[in-house]
């Protein structure tokens, strides 16, 4: 809605300068062909008058000045000068109002992004890089994307989106993504080299951020790792595997489509950290029962431990775990409530 208000006001504005351009080359054609009928002149020198006219410069006349063409011209004056007048205020103010508004937003956006804390970084807006976005989005997780296209900046900015523009391979352009304090990055340009260079860079920025990269070769895949990237993704390789699994365990498939928030249905598919001194901290799975809460723990992650699964009752929870439960929304909202909250 703001980008289409925007979008109304510049066109309108446009509009407007159009028109009153249109009208001051009416107007000087206008009064070139009236010097020409009433002073005899030819067709430069009778613009030459009607220009200094208008401009209100006040020339010499080009030749003496008959009574008809007085009246001419006192009439020129009276309506052409306040046209003219009227078209150099409105080009200086299209002119000026759009850097005013330019810079405005531009700082507008860099102060939206200096309060951020906890974010994701997509660098690269193409397909991956859109959908990435939209479902983190979707989470009311908070966005910034990188892209160096300016038409992807309006597009951005028409949806309300932070966004900085340039290359994410310039660490000016990371810094003012504000990768010091956001959480993760997104590298999803279909370059391999460049996925490569901005996981270096972002990870010499901030050593503790997640690094989630596109890979689109093996080589480029391996190097990515090397580079220190969390997690490599060959979207033709996961495209692979989701068609092969819909053919394989098309149950399983639609379960997991299910469960996720577009799904529709009232459960989910969590990971939930236990943070340190959590009311969760030291005790087994099956207390969890005494909370009320309906959920079933399907994996547990505890540090460069192999991942356990569907662990046991008995199984005791320690601060760091990542949980992955299966339940309804709210008993999920609840257990995460538990695994922050602090006795």
């Amino acid at each position: 809605m703001v980008g289409g208000t925007r979008a109304s006001r510049d066109k309108g504005a446009s509009a407007t300068v159009a028109l009153a351009l249109g009208a001051l080359v009416a107007l000087t054609l206008a009064g070139t062909l009236g010097f020409m009928i009433t002073e005899g002149l030819r067709f430069v020198d009778a613009l030459y008058m009607a220009v200094i006219t208008l401009s209100t410069v006040g020339y010499q006349e080009v030749a003496p000045a008959t009574v008809a063409g007085r009246v001419f011209t006192i009439g020129f004056i009276v309506v052409g000068v306040g046209t003219a007048l009227y078209t150099v205020v409105v080009v200086a103010e299209y002119l000026i109002e759009g850097r005013l508004r330019e810079a405005w937003g531009r700082r507008a956006m860099e102060r939206s992004i200096q309060g951020l804390r906890g974010h994701v970084i997509v660098c690269g807006y193409g397909r991956l890089g859109r959908a990435v976005k939209e479902r983190l989005e979707a989470e009311r997780m908070d966005v910034v994307v990188v892209d160096p296209d300016p038409a992807i900046g309006q597009e951005l900015e028409a949806e309300g989106c932070t966004y900085v523009t340039g290359s994410a391979l310039e660490e000016p352009v990371l810094r003012q993504a504000g990768i010091a304090d956001a959480r993760a990055i997104v590298v999803a340009t279909p370059s391999d080299p460049d996925n490569v260079f901005v996981a270096l860079s972002a990870r010499e920025l901030n050593p503790g951020i997640a690094v989630h990269a596109r890979g689109e070769t093996a080589p480029g895949m391996r190097r990515l790792r090397l580079a220190g990237a969390d997690q490599v993704i060959s979207i033709h390789n996961v495209g692979g595997q989701r068609i092969a699994n819909a053919i394989l365990r098309p149950a399983v498939v639609d379960f997991i489509e299910l469960a996720s928030p577009a799904g529709g249905l009232p459960f989910d598919l969590e990971e939930v950290a236990l943070a340190a001194g959590c009311s969760l901290d030291g005790e087994p799975l099956g207390s969890l029962e005494t909370h009320q809460l309906n959920v079933s723990v399907v994996a547990i992650t505890r540090d460069q431990e192999e991942t356990q699964l569907m662990p046991g009752g008995d199984h005791v929870l320690r601060a760091g775990d990542r949980v992955v439960a299966v339940g309804a929304r709210d008993h999920l909202a609840r257990f995460a409530a538990l695994a922050q909250a602090r006795i």
